[in-house]
């Protein structure tokens, strides 16, 4: 049976083949498979979006992302929301901002948020909605065991990468890598403090959201580090983002908070490349010590890393991400999921304990 699926995306930042953040680019992989799989696929989406399915664009907000700013995003969410419900027949709306809370749509039809952030990030309301049929559910079993117990929370879904599309032949050269956003949890400054210490250079590849906080970090704390050797190029597409996971000699992850997956780690591997990164939250999901990377506790640690990157077997990596980390895998557990909240297939076991 066909499904209709509304995605709604985080307001501030574009979905398509070339997104920075992981929600995104999740979003999007979801996006191509339902319409491939003959499905009808809307996305509710900033401008600048790119979707395989039918695009509701909003403005996208210019200037600097304050609560105000944040609150005219979230109305205009709201109103693309209800005007996508009254135009397709929709059978289940999927959300990924990490807002998605202040823009739930009116009870009627049943919503599957997904939990890109750590638990803490949430309010108690979006971790134990109140809205009839609104389900939550995380991207790894770590963050699953954070979140607390509640009929609300389904099963997680590891996030999976397209293996096939990253595959690529580059010669690997003397830099680190650096991939997502630019803000002070992301600890871009610790990795370029190990890459000077490791005495090679580093690329780091991102987007500085509007946000005050951010724009400070960067200013005030990355951008003083940079050097010659270490510069920060912006946002990337897929395309050239491939290439330099593939050229790269690792990727760092030096992460201060617990991350709930890290996209760009399985990126990586996807594409040979070894992660150095700090064992927080599901890295240790990702990383296998010694065989597609190391876990660190810190910049001298991280350095030494670097340095023994060379030793990684490609293959192993790009073995690991075919058997593991699959788009494949991970979308076909999202559309059971899809029809068990429609009502289109039987449902199993919601909660886990």
């Amino acid at each position: 049976m066909t499904l209709t699926v509304l995605s709604v995306a985080y307001p501030l930042a574009p979905v398509g083949r070339d997104a920075v953040g992981g929600a995104e680019q999740v979003l999007t992989l979801l996006d191509r498979a339902l319409v491939a799989a003959g499905h009808c696929s809307v996305v509710v989406a900033c401008e600048g979006s790119r979707a395989a399915g039918e695009l509701v664009k909003v403005p996208r907000q210019i200037g600097l992302l304050d609560d105000a700013a944040r609150e005219r995003a979230w109305d205009r969410h709201r109103a693309a929301i209800a005007d996508a419900l009254l135009r397709w027949p929709v059978d289940l709306v999927h959300l990924h901002g990490f807002e998605f809370h202040a823009y739930l749509p009116a009870p009627g039809v049943p919503a599957l948020a997904t939990l890109h952030l750590p638990p803490s990030c949430y309010p108690p309301e979006a971790l134990q909605p109140s809205r009839p049929e609104t389900w939550v559910h995380c991207v790894s079993h770590t963050q699953h065991a954070a979140c607390p117990a509640s009929p609300n929370l389904l099963a997680p879904i590891e996030n999976g990468v397209p293996v096939a599309e990253l595959a690529g032949r580059h010669a690997k050269r003397n830099f680190a890598l650096v991939l997502g956003r630019v803000c002070p949890e992301k600890g871009i400054h610790l990795a370029i403090e190990a890459a000077k210490r490791a005495g090679v250079g580093l690329i780091i590849a991102g987007e500085v959201f509007s946000y005050e906080a951010h724009q400070r970090y960067f200013e005030e704390v990355v951008a003083p580090r940079l050097d010659a050797a270490r510069r920060f190029i912006g946002p990337i597409g897929f395309v050239r983002k491939r290439r330099l996971l593939t050229a790269a000699r690792c990727l760092l992850v030096p992460s201060i908070t617990p991350e709930t997956s890290s996209l760009a780690a399985r990126e990586a591997l996807a594409c040979g490349t070894p992660v150095v990164a700090f064992p927080n939250g599901a890295l240790p999901e990702t990383i296998e010590h010694g065989r597609t990377g190391f876990l660190v506790d810190n910049v001298e640690a991280m350095a030494t890393a670097i340095e023994a990157a060379h030793a990684i077997d490609p293959e192993a990596c790009r073995r690991v991400a075919r058997e593991r980390f699959s788009m494949e895998r991970m979308v076909e557990s999202y559309f059971a999921v899809y029809r068990q909240l429609a009502g289109i297939s039987p449902p199993s076991r919601r909660a886990v304990a």
